[in-house]
């Protein structure tokens, strides 16, 4: 999709102090090869119009791009401010440069929102658990109700031009966009898309690969649970947990792939404790003793002949997510038979393997 209708406004006055860098985190190489700056205008390859808000001791570095560019001010508000008087195009969008990982997807939609409704910004829900402080004490709040500002954040230029003449005191400009007076229209966001701000954020990344494997027995008078759910069945796996063979060779990817011994060691069957226990309870477990690693992606098949699968898988994989904080993109199981071959295939148990990729930052 061509943008000529919209211009692109990316903030890349950094100079780098909060991550310890020494100079702007734009020129950062990241594990790509790629700097964040590159990483990041590779999104808005499609725009016709962009503006840079640099600093002026960048301006030379700056300047090979053949883009027009914008000193930053001593705020983000007027550093926006100076670029927006530049800006004639009907629709402005405005982006943190140190958010490199933004797709041609959250631009996409940031902008048809904007088009639709006026505005359209980036959020995503929180997944943590949330507490306010007020008067020296602290309450639960319900995390449903809260999201996570990020960029792109797109609007009628005209509106924002205007929101911007009666305020500039904001953390961002959706704020300022409300305080106008002006609705917020919160658009697609993607947890991927962090802002670069840390020294952690800029730390050389490690990965690893794990492989796991499980089988259990189909019996008689037991539920069938894999993936963490029960699919009906007139037999399930016979184990001394749950038996969920899913969830179990996820888990030995994962312990794997850390160097961790495997759930036969971690979950004894000799151990009473765990006896019938949910095998989401043992993945949570997982996910502790696997740290400082945590997932990047999941790829598991499911060996068996009966049942089908394939009504149940995207239920699997929104429960695994949740539970390992993915995105269900993030995970994917796929399903297959036997051909009839084996036990698999002559109906006596079911089969499972996973692939789990970790990181770890260093």
């Amino acid at each position: 999709m061509k943008y000529s209708d919209v211009t692109a406004i990316i903030l890349c006055a950094g100079s780098g102090t909060r991550a310890k860098l020494g100079y702007n985190k734009m020129f950062f190489t990241l594990d790509s090869g790629k700097t964040v700056l590159d990483t990041a205008l590779s999104a808005f390859k499609d725009f016709e119009n962009i503006i840079l808000v640099i600093n002026k001791e960048d301006e030379e570095r700056f300047a090979s791009l053949n883009l027009p560019l914008v000193y930053g001010g001593s705020s983000r508000s007027e550093s926006v401010i100076n670029a927006l008087g530049k800006v004639s195009t009907p629709y402005v969008l405005i982006h943190d440069g140190a958010r490199p990982f933004v797709t041609s997807e959250i631009i996409e939609d940031s902008v048809k929102n904007a088009k639709l409704y006026g505005s359209g910004v980036c959020a995503v829900t929180e997944t943590n658990s949330l507490k306010v402080r007020e008067n020296g004490n602290t309450y639960a709040v319900n995390r449903d109700n809260y999201y996570i500002i990020q960029t792109p954040q797109t609007f009628d230029t005209q509106k924002l031009k205007h929101a911007y003449s009666l305020n500039t005191f904001a953390t961002d400009d959706s704020e300022i966009f409300e305080k106008a007076g002006y609705k917020v229209t919160l658009s697609m966001g993607d947890y991927a898309n962090k802002k670069l701000t840390s020294p952690s954020d800029f730390a050389p990344s490690s990965f690893k690969i794990g492989h796991g494997f499980d089988v259990h027995q189909l019996v008689e008078n037991r539920k069938l649970i894999l993936g963490g759910i029960e699919i009906p069945h007139d037999k399930g796996l016979l184990g001394h947990s749950d038996a969920d063979a899913l969830i179990h060779a996820i888990m030995d990817a994962l312990l794997s792939a850390s160097c961790k011994r495997d759930i036969g060691c971690l979950f004894p069957d000799s151990d009473n404790s765990f006896k019938d226990i949910d095998s989401k309870v043992l993945l949570k477990k997982v996910m502790q003793e696997i740290k400082p690693y945590t997932p990047v992606n999941i790829s598991a098949v499911i060996m068996a002949q009966k049942p089908k699968m394939a009504p149940h898988i995207d239920k699997m994989r929104a429960t695994l997510a949740s539970i390992m904080e993915l995105n269900i993109e993030d995970i994917n199981i796929s399903a297959t038979t036997t051909e009839k071959l084996g036990i698999v295939g002559e109906e006596k148990g079911i089969a499972c393997s996973a692939v789990a990729l970790l990181c770890k930052q260093v």
